[in-house]
């Protein structure tokens, strides 16, 4: 039944696109419709954080959409289809578990399996650095806690919580000193080499900086409308911090 669906997905994106089907989607690129991808893909993410199973089944059939639009206009252009794409991810798959698929023993935890995960990424696709392959497209946050990931299959990584604060305190001093210049290049370098310390810091931890920022987002949201009908022009940030003590509670 799956197969069957999956087939017929693909046969209507295939009609859609066809001389006599749907204007729209005739006319859509790789890049027009990469927007719709990063929306798709941010809608799977808050199904996820809020726990609606309905919502993620349907959010995911969304984000499928993008990947079938994908490989049928690369198919249009007689370049590839989606059978190519799936073909590529099941060797993919096998190729990088050994332990599952060819009985390698040594990959008996889940860091070992990421080792060779990113040491075979780095052979087969004739890479410089393990960190090459991080997109720069990425947002910043994602970014900075993608490079690190990969840094730290290399053994390049902090041992400690002690030795991240340390480091953490130094970027804040360096901060202080950058606004004490008032020089807003400086300010700016300081304030984003004090942002990654904090990834790093998230990393350690095994917390999702994208998702605890996020999780902040909602959290002021939510305070600042309790208090925002009584905000008003020229307000004292005293009475800004007393309101917001409220809202907390």
């Amino acid at each position: 039944m799956a197969n069957n669906s999956f087939g017929r997905l693909v046969s209507i994106m295939r009609r859609l696109r066809a001389k006599n089907g749907c204007p729209w989607d005739r006319k859509q690129t790789h890049r027009t419709i990469l927007p719709y991808l990063l929306e798709e893909a941010y809608e799977v993410i808050e199904a996820v954080n809020k726990g609606e199973k309905e919502h993620l089944k349907e959010e995911l059939g969304d984000l499928l959409l993008q990947v079938i639009f994908h490989a049928q206009i690369a198919a249009d252009a007689g370049k590839f289809d989606i059978y190519d794409v799936v073909d590529g991810i099941n060797n993919k798959l096998i190729v990088r578990h050994p332990h599952v698929f060819a009985g390698k023993k040594g990959l008996y935890k889940d860091w070992h399996v990421r080792d060779f995960w990113e040491k075979h990424k780095k052979e087969t696709k004739k890479r410089d650095s393990v960190i090459d392959g991080v997109p720069a497209a990425l947002p910043a946050l994602l970014r900075s806690r993608r490079l690190q990931s990969k840094a730290q299959s290399t053994g390049f990584k902090f041992r400690t919580y002690k030795a991240i604060m340390d480091k953490f305190n130094e970027e804040l001093v360096e901060v202080k000193s950058a606004v004490k210049e008032k020089d807003s290049r400086h300010i700016r370098e300081e304030i984003g080499d004090l942002l990654f310390v904090i990834v790093t810091l998230s990393y350690f931890l095994r917390v999702d900086p994208e998702q605890a920022l996020q999780g902040a987002n909602d959290k002021f949201i939510k305070r600042f409308k309790k208090m925002e009908k009584k905000l008003y022009s020229g307000i004292s940030e005293k009475e800004i911090l007393k309101l917001w003590e409220r809202a907390k509670k």
